[in-house]
């Protein structure tokens, strides 16, 4: 590449210093989710005041290329215009009712086009309560108490999910959390990801007591990590054999790996799925479905109770609607999936003219640059990856105007406002960055 690129020196940011400092009186930690704290990465965080397209613009007035895109939901870039107009048209009706609404109905609908394996869907507020719920009701299906996960793979901060979790936690060192209680965590197993030697293991101990198998079918919070060849057939076969269920979270990837999310790329067929970010257009908006005899386990028809007072909130919903609607009609699967290939080919150039040894991970418009020798394929090798290197990077990138994921084990994301001029200027900076 012979484009050649000088950094902007990037304004002092006093004025996200000052807000970190009052942050930190009244917010534990000074943030409303861990890893915003940049604590993998050193230096205090950057407070953003807005975002457009494929940018941000933190209190300081410096702008960056975005890579991160709210942790996955803005596949179509900030402050779309189809998505801004559908919040404020929503806000003008009222903001929430607590009732029933048409947009529920037409959301619901659309994921069910979207992902035949969902036959009924019930809406929440966040990935947490859905994949919560979605266990709650595989419980209530099968009259067993046990799960099993797999190490690194988070799914949200439910108690039984903290267990080996991934992403946050993975970043400060603690796989496991405080406060988890030793009883919930015992109807835990978590085993290797991509290892169904591991799954076969656990059930053949404990097959009978196994009420589901939940699985980030990409895996996006140890880094994006691509499932093995064979092994969601076999995760399929083994729980279909056992009598247990098999839930895919795809809060990640639903919507965001394709129209039909990973289950309809990979064609398998789960029992259950837990949905988020995109399916929420960048408001607080998740969901579970899956097969009908299950979900009528849920009151009011059934014994499992789930409610929530937001729950089909009509901005969130509109929003929602209104992203899926322009990926419907645009189909941009195959041109994010271009820019991602060529900002992942890029980086690794870099690195091999720099000496640097790095892996990018790579499926789909999700990413992660692993400083490592080999290719991490599950939570153990992706532990090996230099976490050093990775803050230096991160910090240069910075500095460049570059905004990355804070932290090594999570996934950045290529959006629809991302153009080959954003892609090659951010290569042309991490060649600067990697080899000073």
């Amino acid at each position: 590449m012979s484009m050649q690129v000088t950094a902007e020196t990037p304004r002092p940011r006093d004025a996200s210093a000052a807000l970190e400092a009052r942050a930190v009186q009244v917010i534990p930690g000074g943030v409303n989710s861990p890893v915003r704290a940049f604590k993998a990465v050193g230096g205090g965080p950057v407070f953003i005041r807005r975002g457009h397209g494929c940018t941000v613009e933190d209190v300081d007035g410096n702008t960056y290329i975005d890579y991160l895109g709210s942790w996955g939901p803005l596949i179509l870039g900030h402050a779309h215009p189809k998505v801004v107009a559908a919040v404020q048209e929503a806000a003008a009706d009222g903001t929430s009712f607590g009732a029933p609404t048409e947009r529920e109905v037409l959301l619901a609908e659309a994921i069910r086009r979207a992902l035949p394996s969902v036959e009924q869907v019930r809406l929440v507020s966040s990935g947490t309560e859905a994949c919560m719920s979605a266990l709650r009701v595989a419980r209530a299906f099968t009259g067993r108490s046990k799960i099993l996960k797999f190490d690194g793979c988070y799914h949200g901060h439910a108690d039984s999910l903290l267990v080996q979790a991934g992403s946050g936690a993975i970043t400060f060192g603690v796989p496991d959390s405080a406060g988890v209680s030793a009883g919930v965590a015992a109807e835990t197993i978590s085993v290797p990801y991509n290892s169904l030697e591991a799954v076969r293991a656990a059930f053949a101990a404990h097959g009978s007591e196994i009420a589901a198998v939940i699985v980030e079918p990409i895996a996006a919070n140890m880094g994006v990590i691509p499932p093995a060849a064979g092994f969601l057939d076999g995760l399929r076969e083994i729980t279909r054999r056992h009598g247990a269920l098999l839930i895919f979270d795809e809060v990640v990837s639903g919507f965001r790996y394709g129209p039909n999310g990973a289950q309809g790329a990979f064609g398998i067929t789960p029992d259950l799925t837990t949905l988020g970010k995109v399916v929420g257009g960048g408001l607080p908006l998740a969901a579970y479905g899956g097969r009908r005899e299950i979900m009528e386990q849920l009151a009011p028809l059934g014994p499992a109770y789930q409610a929530g007072t937001l729950s089909g909130n009509p901005i969130a919903t509109a929003a929602g609607l209104a992203t899926l609607g322009v990926l419907a009609k645009s189909n941009p699967y195959a041109q994010l999936d271009r820019l991602a290939a060529q900002l992942a080919d890029g980086l690794t150039e870099a690195a091999r003219s720099a000496g640097v040894a790095l892996q990018v991970s790579r499926v789909g418009s999700m990413l992660t640059p692993f400083f490592a020798d080999a290719m991490p394929t599950d939570f153990d090798s992706a532990m090996k990856a230099d976490r050093t290197k990775y803050a230096a990077f991160f910090r240069a990138m910075l500095d460049r105007g570059v905004y990355l994921a804070p932290s090594q084990f999570e996934a950045g994301f290529v959006s629809t406002a991302h153009t080959d001029a954003e892609i090659d200027r951010t290569i042309a900076l991490a060649r600067e960055a990697l080899t000073t």
